[in-house]
């Protein structure tokens, strides 16, 4: 079985390199038939230059989605699997939540071009989805928590989707980054797992029988489990769903079908092997001079340590109203017995920062090179290097992507539950 795929706002791959392999494996479930990649906001495309070099002979689009689907929509190849992080700038959680734009935000809106795709497709629409997103999607905005993904929820059901969800911590699997993100498989009505999903409990689906908890394992009693009922109109929901409520009702983990949905909280259970900063790091000698931080700039006047720091600092607004900004203190240096934390996009770079990464290493301090940034991703080594593409690009690229082995795992998942389906299918056939 080979699963033919599209792959949407595939910043360097992530996505193709967890579903194929780098390079693809012989065995591989999944083949990667047509890619976009397009950054409004740059004139150079680096990540598609990256994108590119990586794979030569792919069929890789490099203009704005909205643009090919409204001029060239045949462009798009007819598919299996549909995938894509689209984009979560206005979710992101360097922005406050009632600052968070959603759907309705600039960069939002390309929600939409994945549901055009899927609508235009019409009979030929993929049978199976798999999105990513960070996890405040599942409570914005500040106004209507959890509006954005009830829209996305009743968008998908319209289209005959069925979805299950799950925010998934990559370091609580064993993985070397502490990276949360939600992660969405969309089963179409003419599948079997559509169809399989229907006639089960709800419940044991997301305690044991689903794919995402099969590849991610969950251990809770299931008591708490909530439902409801997403209205099928995106605009009734867009104006109604869930005014001004103080909680989303989509918690961590969830199902959604026919319109009602399923969701409770769960944590994960993992005994496996464990991944932390140390376990990626390069050797120092190998680290170049300019990623080294000397005692002056550690110490200077807002400096690393000052801005690592717990520290409360009088300020005063446009209004003239002056008030008390206070933060705690991070660990400083980044702990190598642990998991990292988040890579954000402004990791790059000599200029301190409260939320870059600093390690102790061999009596010295130092910055994170662009390979382990990339190890911590779950990337190829060097994957991302490039002429003309600088580190702080490369360190960039990082904090936009997602942990590779994360979709690796839901791409086995999904392989082995189609596999499944297939092969019951074919023993009742074969014994009628």
């Amino acid at each position: 079985m080979e699963l033919r795929v599209v792959e949407l706002f595939a910043g360097v791959g992530g996505f193709r390199i967890g579903l194929e392999g780098y390079p693809k494996a012989e065995d591989s479930n999944y083949k990667v038939v047509w890619s976009n990649q397009w950054e409004p906001s740059t004139r150079k495309q680096h990540a598609s230059l990256v994108y590119e070099n990586r794979w030569p002979k792919a069929n890789h689009c490099n203009r704005n989605i909205e643009e090919v689907i409204e001029n060239d929509f045949d462009q798009i190849p007819d598919h299996d699997l549909l995938v894509g992080g689209f984009p979560c700038q206005d979710y992101s959680v360097a922005t406050s939540l009632k600052n968070s734009k959603g759907l309705r935000g600039k960069k939002g809106v390309l929600w939409w071009s994945i549901e055009a795709i899927l609508r235009q497709k019409e009979d030929k629409a993929p049978k199976y989805l798999m999105l990513e997103n960070v996890d405040r999607l599942l409570k914005s905005p500040a106004t209507q928590r959890g509006r954005d993904f009830a829209i996305m929820l009743s968008s998908l059901n319209t289209l005959g989707y069925a979805v299950e969800w799950r925010v998934i911590n990559a370091a609580d699997y064993g993985m070397p980054q502490r990276r949360r993100r939600v992660f969405i498989l969309g089963y179409h009505k003419s599948t079997e797992l559509y169809k399989r999903l229907k006639a089960a409990s709800k419940v044991d689906w997301l305690k044991s029988e689903g794919v995402i908890t099969k590849e991610f394992p969950v251990k809770d009693d299931f008591s708490n489990t909530s439902s409801g009922i997403i209205n099928a109109d995106v605009q009734e929901v867009s104006d109604g769903f869930n005014k001004n409520g103080t909680l989303s009702p989509f918690q961590n983990s969830g199902v959604m079908i026919d319109g009602s949905y399923w969701t409770v909280k769960t944590n994960s259970k993992y005994d496996g092997k464990r991944t932390v900063l140390e376990d990626i790091l390069e050797k120092t000698e190998d680290v170049p001079k300019e990623f080294f931080i000397s005692p002056e700039e550690l110490g200077k006047e807002k400096g690393w340590e000052y801005l690592k720091g717990s520290k409360r600092i009088e300020r005063t607004n446009s209004q003239g109203h002056t008030y008390i900004y206070s933060e705690g203190g991070m660990v400083f240096p980044d702990a190598l017995d642990a998991p990292s934390r988040t890579i954000i996009t402004g990791e790059g770079g000599k200029a301190p920062s409260r939320f870059k990464h600093v390690i102790f290493k061999d009596d010295r301090y130092r910055r994170l090179i662009p390979i382990e940034l990339e190890r911590l991703n779950m990337f190829p080594d060097n994957h991302t290097k490039l002429d003309g593409i600088t580190d702080q690009k490369r360190a960039f690229f990082m904090g936009n992507a997602l942990v590779v082995g994360i979709v690796k795992k839901l791409g086995i998942g999904l392989a082995e539950a189609i596999d499944r389906k297939e092969s019951e299918m074919a023993l009742t056939a074969s014994t009628n």
